[in-house]
Parts: structure tokens; C-alpha cells; sequence
């Protein structure tokens, strides 16, 4: 008798654990509110707001990184930076962001501004940013808007559940670099572009084009996502999946 009450308490105790609601995961969005950009990020943002309760997480939107610091990260599971560039930070943000990163107190997803790295506005490159993408440099990027199919090379990792082995991303910059980032070790490439699928080629080319990849070496989970430039995105089944999945990876739900 007094087994199948020890065991019955364990059930429950077990049960408690599991079935208790999972604290939602909370995620910081960086954003641009103005340019270009502005348009993805018009679609987006209620986009996400809206899919938050159905897959338990919260965002808090901010358009400036003036409160960033340690203290203000510890409230964040995951970093999106969405469509924010990687410059003109106050050093507080700096050594906040690097510290984050560095030391695995949360997630990263990344999106296109996120690798427009040199010297842009007066500002200096961030160099520890510049290594975390694998030691690229910006650039250019095809001003005249192309479609263009994304290659998944990878399709055994997290962030493609439900994704396509290939997509069509419409109307992007397609940023180029000074090498690609598949030459640093510490990056995996995910997935490519298919240059050839240009709708409108320019000439600006890298040959091996890499889109989507992840550093191994930080301690935190991270993806970079290269295109986000227009709010035809957000049409997109393929790259809102993708967009889900990245944030429940980075969280350490999606793996």
C-alpha cells in the first residue's frame, strides 16, 4: 500500500512538472523605423505580435539601442534583430551584446542589415560583429530588387522544420561580401542563394553565396538570415516558417 502511494505521488509530482504552462519565451526585436526597411518591418512586427500567444513567447519592440546594457539583456531568452544594422551602438550596447553572444545568456537571429558591416556614416566596423558572421566585410548588394531561389543545404537542421528544400524569396538586395563566410570555420552554411535564379541580374555576384548560416563557436544558438528587405516576406509561407522557426531555435525550443 505504502509503494503504490509513493508511486502515486511520484505521477503526480511528475505530471505537475509537465503539464505546468512553459514560461514564454521573451524576445527583444531591434527594428528600423524608417527607410526602406520600414516597410518589412510594418508587416512584420504585427506579425509577430499576433502568433505570440499561439506560440508562447512576447516581444518588445524597440527602434533605438540606447537602454541596451547587461542588466537590460538579462530580460530577453532571445535577440531578433530585425533589419538593424550593426553600427552606431553606444559602447554599453556594445559590451552587452558581445557579452551576451560570447557567454550564451540567450539567443540571436539576425536578418539582412544585420551584416552591413565597414564603415557606414562615420562609424567605424564593429570587428567582434565582423567575426561573429565569419570575418566578412560588406560589400554591395543589387539595388534593382531581384527574386531569387534559396538553396536549404542543411535540411536536417531546426530552423527548415516545415521549410521546402528550396523557396523563392521575392524582391531582395541580396547584400554581397568581401569573402564568403563559408571560408571561416566556425561557420555553418545552411543555405544558398541560387544566382542563376536572379529574376534580375545585375552582375553582382559572389558565386558561392551563402544566405542563410550560424557560428558554431558561440555559446549561444544564432542564425543569420540575409534577406528581409520587403514586405512581399511576410506573403511568404516558407519565410514565415523560417522566421518562427529561427526564434524557437534560438530560444532552445525548436532543436
Amino acid at each position: 500500500m505504502k509503494l503504490k502511494k509513493i508511486l502515486l505521488l511520484a505521477a503526480l509530482t511528475l505530471c505537475t512538472a509537465a503539464c505546468a504552462p512553459q514560461k514564454p519565451t521573451s524576445v527583444l526585436v531591434l527594428y528600423e523605423n524608417h527607410g526602406w526597411h520600414k516597410l518589412f518591418t510594418d508587416v512584420a512586427i504585427p506579425w509577430l505580435e499576433e502568433n505570440a500567444s499561439a506560440y508562447n513567447y512576447t516581444i518588445t519592440p524597440i527602434t533605438r539601442v540606447t537602454p541596451v546594457d547587461k542588466e537590460y539583456l538579462k530580460r530577453f531568452d532571445v535577440i531578433l534583430q530585425l533589419d538593424y544594422a550593426p553600427y552606431n551602438w553606444p559602447e554599453a550596447a556594445f559590451e552587452a551584446f558581445e557579452d551576451y553572444i560570447d557567454n550564451g545568456r540567450g539567443g540571436w537571429v539576425g536578418f539582412h542589415h544585420a551584416t552591413l558591416l565597414g564603415e557606414f556614416d562615420g562609424f567605424p566596423m564593429w570587428d567582434w560583429f565582423s567575426e561573429f558572421m565569419g570575418g566578412i566585410r560588406y560589400d554591395n548588394y543589387m539595388a534593382d530588387l531581384s527574386d531569387a531561389c534559396v538553396e536549404v543545404e542543411r535540411p536536417e537542421h531546426p530552423v527548415f522544420r516545415n521549410v521546402p528544400g528550396s523557396f523563392v524569396i521575392p524582391d531582395d538586395e541580396w547584400y554581397t561580401y568581401d569573402k564568403s563566410p563559408r571560408l571561416n570555420p566556425d561557420i555553418q552554411v545552411l543555405a544558398h542563394v541560387d544566382e542563376a535564379s536572379y529574376t534580375r541580374p545585375a552582375g553582382i555576384e559572389m558565386g558561392d553565396h551563402p544566405v542563410i548560416w550560424t557560428n558554431t563557436a558561440k555559446k549561444a544558438p544564432n542564425i543569420y538570415i540575409q534577406f528581409g528587405h520587403s514586405p512581399k516576406l511576410m506573403d511568404s509561407e516558407a519565410f514565415r516558417q523560417l522566421l518562427l522557426n529561427a526564434i524557437l531555435y534560438a530560444a532552445g525550443r525548436g532543436r
